[in-house]
Order: structure tokens, then C-alpha cells, then sequence
């Protein structure tokens, strides 16, 4: 850093006033929205985004009322040099800026100080400023060398003396950090500049300084690495908890793709398919369940639910209330009982949740369709073309109340017949009506796809394309059941 006390160099030359002048006013100006954009932020603790942003601002505003100072100073010029000798007051960084200016606040021009220690005197020169920074009262006079590594941080003080022994003895710049510990008991970090003030002859007559105050750049710069830091953890964990997630979801939602028929290696009296449709966010991966079983004596077990939340809290609960569901309905528990079980296990796990869930025995012996539900659509019977959502019978959501009881429909099932039951995901948000009456109007509207199918696969995949395509705002499970010829006739 080229020093104006060098008897042997000239100062450059300053750019032109007014362009000076403009880069004052954009600093002005940028500061100013800088500082907006930091004012209106919402600092959350829980919200390690929020933090960061703030924490951002911060920092850019303290580098811009750096700037600021800098360019003011850059306005002003150079003062006067000292003579030849070395003998000479040291620099005024602290110029005041100029009577047509808007008055400063003083918070950056106080935290930069100047010093000089005269090696042959022994007479020491601080600025006003500098007794600010250090806490240290005019009165009590300016530190020597000697005494200031008494104020200094002892893992700092080996640095301070490594930077002013190069500087009086080698005659090297001085540019390093360390800290301080003022009267009053505050810590504050000084960023030091300086350079050795040669006399005529070539030796070392002072050493001249620059003490900047850097505590809070250096705080709203930690504060950054912090956050950012805490960003990257909580990315970590989230990918984790995410990864868990779905693997919980894919051990417990059934292994088969494709179609799967009902009696197992028999005449096909049931055509099964099911899909998941995830959400738009790779993380919303939710309790949503579809299932299907055969129970002894040649019934099935048809099955859809969505548990609140996502993650492994919700994936894990899906889990244990399926588990039960399974368990419950191959004990030939018919499906209201079965409803009223569910709602009292969920109601006192450990983890309490709301529910919504379907649940459906088939007879293909006899084609009737026993189901109940408790908060969740119904299912949507298509036959000859149109479909028709069934009448609920009444059941609140699983987990809404401790003692309620659900009620039990039936319908009677038709070769050909193609029932459809899905969670609320797949519908809600797919029209205007946010209850997800649109959707299930569009889901309607493939009764000809459903009519024209081969399988229940084929009716699936229809589902996917209509309603897999476009944003998701939560993940969904549809499942199709095509009733066939117990007799192993082909349906029409």
C-alpha cells in the first residue's frame, strides 16, 4: 500500500469531481434499497432461510457504507504529505465530507482510526477516532507499542507482534486482523493497515497506521456461513428423512405392478391396478395407501387412504394403521366395525393423526361390495359408459373423534364394472372447486376410456395421463378394480 509519507513518491492524480459525485449518489442509492429489502425481512429463528437472507443484507450493507466512506475520502483528495524526514502528523481518513453532502451518521467514519509511533522520539499520535474504537479516554493518552498487546486477545497477540516486528525491522506493510478486548469490556475486531516511515537515510523513523473497526462486517459475514451452513444441514436431513420416506412407502404399498386378478392363479372374478401420482414437491412424499388382498374364503380386501402430514412421521403411521387394517379384515372384521378399530388405534398412537380411509369387501361369489369410509370420497362405479360416484354412508375422518361409529353400504357389482377409488389428492386442486368437485368431474368424463379398456390397467394408465401431467399440490393413490366373469366368461 503506497504510503503519502513517502518523501520519495508522488500522489496520483484523483478521477474527475463529478464522477466521483455519481458513484456517491448510486452508492446512496443502492444502500438505500439494500437497507429496504433488510428492513422488510421477516426474521423467523426457526427459519434458517429467512436468517440467511437477513444475515445477506446485512453484510452488503456494511460493505456499502464501507464504499461510501471510501469514495468520500476519494472525494475529498489526498491531504498534504509530511516533509522528508518522516516527522509528520499521520493521514486524516476521517475527512469530514463536504458542506453540500447530507450529513453522515458518523457509524462508519467512527470505526476508522489512524496511529503513528515515532521510533526516535518515542512520541505516539492517535486520532480522535481511534480512542473511540478502543473505549480509551483522550485523557489517558495514546498506547505505545509496547503496552497495546495488553488489550489484545492472547491468541491474537503472536500476530500483532509478527506483523509490527516485519514492519520496524524488515520494513514490511502491515495488513492483518486481530482482537481487542476495550475498557468497557466489549470485543471488537480491528483490521490493520500500515507501512514504516523511512527518514533520509533509508531507516526506519515510524510506523504510521490505519485502524479500521471491522467487528460488525465480520459478525454479518459469520452470520452468513452460519446460516448458509445451517441451509446445507437442514438439506441434509430433509433428503434423509425424504429418502426413509419413500423407501417406507414402497416396503409397505403393494409389490405388484401391472394387473393383478383375484383368485390367485384362478378364473379372473377380479382385475386389480394401482398407481401412485406423487406431488409437484419431491419432499411431500405423504401417508397416502392403496392396497388389495384376498381373504380367506375368496373375498378381497379393496383399500385407500391418506394420512395427515408428510415424511417418515406420516409414512410410518401409514404403515401401522395398514398393518392393522390387514390384520383386522383377514379376522372377517367387515368394514364398519373394521373403521371404528382404526379410528381408536389412531386416536391413541403415540403420534395422533387425522384420516381419511375407504375400505371395501368384495364377494365374487356373490358380486356385492360392502364398504364404509370415514371422511374420504366415495367410490366411482362406471358401467355401460357413464359413471356415478356412490352414496356415502356416514364416518367421520379417522382420528376426529374418540368414540363414533361408521356406517356399512352395499351395491351390487356387475360383470364389466369398473369401480375406482382414489385419495382426495387426485382431484383436489384439478378444477376450480377446491373441494375437488372439478376433478372428480374430469375423473367422470373417462367413463368412454374406462368402457373401451382391456384391463384395469389400461383404465389406470387413463387416470395417469389426465391427471399426472400438470402440477401436483399433494401426492395421490388411485386404484381400479375391474369385475369379471366368476365363471371365467369374458366380460362384455
Amino acid at each position: 500500500m503506497p504510503s503519502h509519507l513517502f518523501a520519495d513518491r508522488t500522489a496520483g492524480q484523483p478521477p474527475e469531481r463529478g464522477t466521483v459525485d455519481a458513484l456517491i449518489s448510486q452508492t446512496r442509492r443502492l444502500r438505500g434499497d439494500v437497507d429496504a429489502v433488510r428492513r422488510d425481512a421477516v426474521v423467523d429463528e426457526d427459519d434458517p432461510q429467512g436468517r440467511w437472507q437477513r444475515a445477506l443484507c446485512d453484510l452488503a450493507v456494511h460493505q456499502l457504507d464501507d464504499l461510501g466512506a471510501q469514495l468520500g475520502q476519494l472525494k475529498e483528495g489526498l491531504p498534504e504529505g509530511p516533509p522528508a524526514d518522516g516527522q509528520g502528523t499521520p493521514p486524516a481518513e476521517e475527512t469530514q465530507a463536504s458542506p453540500d453532502e447530507p450529513p453522515r451518521t458518523g457509524s462508519l467514519l467512527s470505526r476508522v482510526g489512524s496511529a503513528q509511533w515515532n521510533l526516535l522520539t518515542d512520541e505516539v499520535t492517535w486520532s480522535e477516532e481511534l480512542f473511540q474504537i478502543f473505549g480509551r479516554s483522550p485523557g489517558c493518552g495514546p498506547m505505545s507499542l509496547d503496552e497495546l498487546p495488553s488489550v489484545v486477545f492472547a491468541e491474537d497477540q503472536a500476530l500483532l507482534t509478527a506483523m509490527v516486528t516485519g514492519c520496524l525491522i524488515d520494513g514490511k506493510p502491515i495488513d492483518g486482523e486481530f482482537r481487542i478486548v476495550r475498557t468497557d469490556g466489549r470485543v471488537r475486531t480491528l483490521h490493520m493497515m500500515g507501512e514504516p516511515v523511512l527518514d533520509s537515510d533509508g531507516c526506519t523513523a515510524s510506523m504510521w497506521s490505519v485502524l479500521r473497526d471491522v467487528s460488525e462486517l465480520r459478525r454479518s459475514e459469520r452470520a452468513v456461513r452460519e446460516t448458509r451452513e445451517s441451509l446445507r444441514r437442514r438439506h441434509d436431513i430433509e433428503q434423509t428423512e425424504h429418502r426413509m420416506a419413500v423407501e417406507l412407502q414402497e416396503a409397505v404399498l403393494p409389490p405388484w405392478r401391472g394387473s393383478l386378478r383375484f383368485p390367485h392363479g384362478g378364473p379372473a372374478a377380479l382385475d386389480l391396478a394401482g398407481h401412485y401420482l406423487p406431488s409437484e414437491s419431491s419432499g411431500m412424499v405423504g401417508g397416502n395407501w392403496y392396497d388389495a388382498l384376498e381373504l380367506p374364503g375368496g373375498d378381497a380386501l379393496l383399500t385407500v387412504g391418506d394420512l395427515t402430514g408428510h415424511g417418515v412421521s406420516a409414512t410410518s403411521s401409514m404403515a401401522m394403521l395398514l398393518g392393522a387394517l390387514r390384520g383386522m379384515a383377514v379376522a372377517g372384521i367387515s368394514p364398519g366395525p373394521l373403521m371404528e378399530h382404526l379410528n381408536r388405534l389412531l386416536e391413541a398412537s403415540a403420534q395422533p393423526a387425522l384420516g381419511s380411509a375407504l375400505c371395501c369387501r368384495y364377494s365374487p361369489t356373490t358380486g356385492t361390495l360392502s364398504w364404509a369410509q370415514a371422511g374420504h370420497p366415495a367410490p366411482l362405479l362406471f358401467r355401460g359408459g357413464t359413471g356415478r360416484a356412490l352414496t356415502r354412508p356416514e364416518g367421520l375422518m379417522l382420528g376426529a373423534t374418540p368414540r363414533t361409529s361408521y356406517e356399512q353400504a352395499e351395491v351390487r357389482l356387475l360383470p364389466g364394472d369398473v369401480l375406482v377409488l382414489h385419495t382426495d389428492g387426485l382431484t383436489r386442486g384439478a378444477g376450480a372447486d377446491p373441494f375437488g368437485a372439478g376433478g372428480t368431474d374430469r375423473l367422470l368424463g373417462l367413463a368412454p376410456r374406462f368402457a373401451r379398456a382391456r384391463d384395469a390397467q389400461e383404465c389406470v394408465r387413463s387416470v395417469a395421463e389426465e391427471f399426472g401431467a400438470g402440477p401436483r399440490e399433494d401426492d395421490a393413490c388411485v386404484m381400479v378394480a375391474r369385475i369379471g366373469d366368476p365363471s371365467g366368461r369374458t366380460a362384455p
